[in-house]
């Protein structure tokens, strides 16, 4: 299963605003399972969506100078989001300091609300970092690398 939940970014604005969109495909290993006859997107890879539209705006903001980890998070779903929908997210920089961030943002369906979150982002030092976790920016490589292109892009 693919760890990037969002296809592209469709505004960015910089230390302010990210908006992305997630395509759901019946085609997508999740919705095999949950659930079957009903398929659902999972309510914790929606935030995950979340999370990273607000994760890249959060590492942006510090021209990716940072390692950024979530650091808590608080949700509220409204409605499920079915296969061959369009999510869009759409996050705010609430506060943005030393340590890290806090993030706003929420996830629609056409004009219907699916979620909304409250994100923590901690900016992490390499000697916190997880043993066996290079100090390598490790939020903002592989597949995140052509979506952080398109956000700069975007934020010209």
């Amino acid at each position: 299963m693919r760890w990037t939940w969002i296809d592209r970014f469709t505004a960015f604005e910089s230390r302010r605003s990210a908006t992305a969109v997630k395509c759901l495909s019946l085609a997508e290993d999740h919705f095999a399972d949950h659930f079957p006859g009903f398929p659902v997107m999972p309510a914790p890879l929606i935030l995950e969506g979340l999370a990273q539209t607000g994760g890249i705006l959060v590492g942006e903001a510090n021209q990716y100078r940072e390692n950024v980890v979530l650091a808590k998070k608080s949700a509220t779903f409204h409605r499920e989001a079915l296969a061959g929908e369009q999510l869009t997210y759409t996050t705010r920089i609430v506060d943005l300091n030393e340590t890290g961030a806090r993030v706003s943002g929420t996830a629609h369906s056409g004009p219907d609300l699916v979620a909304e979150a409250d994100i923590m982002f901690a900016h992490v030092a390499p000697d916190q970092l997880p043993p066996g976790i290079p100090d390598a920016k490790f939020v903002f490589s592989g597949e995140l690398a052509h979506l952080l292109k398109m956000a700069e892009a975007l934020a010209k």
